[in-house]
This record gives C-alpha cells, sequence and structure tokens, in this order.
C-alpha cells in the first residue's frame, strides 16, 4: 500500500523570501492607507456638499412651481 503524497513544509526559508514577503505586506498597507485617505476626503466633500444640494432641490422646485404659475397666468392673457 502506497501513502498519497502529502505536500510538507520545509524548514529553509531564504531570506529574500522573508523579505519579498514583508515588502509586498508593507506595500499593501501603504496601498490601503492611501485608499482610506481618499474615501475620508470623498466622504468630507460630499459632506460639505450636502446643504448645497439640499438648496439646489428647493430651488428646482421653485423653478417648477414658477413654470406653472407662469403657465397659469399666459393661459389667462390668451382668453
Amino acid at each position: 500500500m502506497t501513502t498519497p503524497n502529502r505536500w510538507r513544509l520545509d524548514r529553509q526559508v531564504s531570506v529574500a523570501l522573508i523579505v519579498a514577503v514583508a515588502l509586498q505586506a508593507a506595500a499593501a498597507l501603504m496601498w490601503a492607507g492611501r485608499a482610506s485617505a481618499r474615501i475620508d476626503d470623498m466622504q468630507r466633500r460630499l459632506d460639505l456638499q450636502a446643504p448645497v444640494a439640499e438648496r439646489l432641490a428647493r430651488l428646482e422646485e421653485q423653478a417648477i412651481a414658477s413654470r406653472a404659475a407662469l403657465q397659469r397666468i399666459e393661459a389667462k392673457l390668451e382668453r
């Protein structure tokens, strides 16, 4: 009976491999930090624009109401 080939971890790991893995981990952490900073910046910008968006929505509604009033006035003048 033959035993199936099992993988094993060799105890000899080169310093270059350890350095490469450490550098990759550091690069991934730096990338994640920059991404988090960009997300935080976008959130701040969005929070600053929220009042402007609300005012714009109100102005749009006022423009619609003014247009409807103008149409009513024009309809009365045409009669």
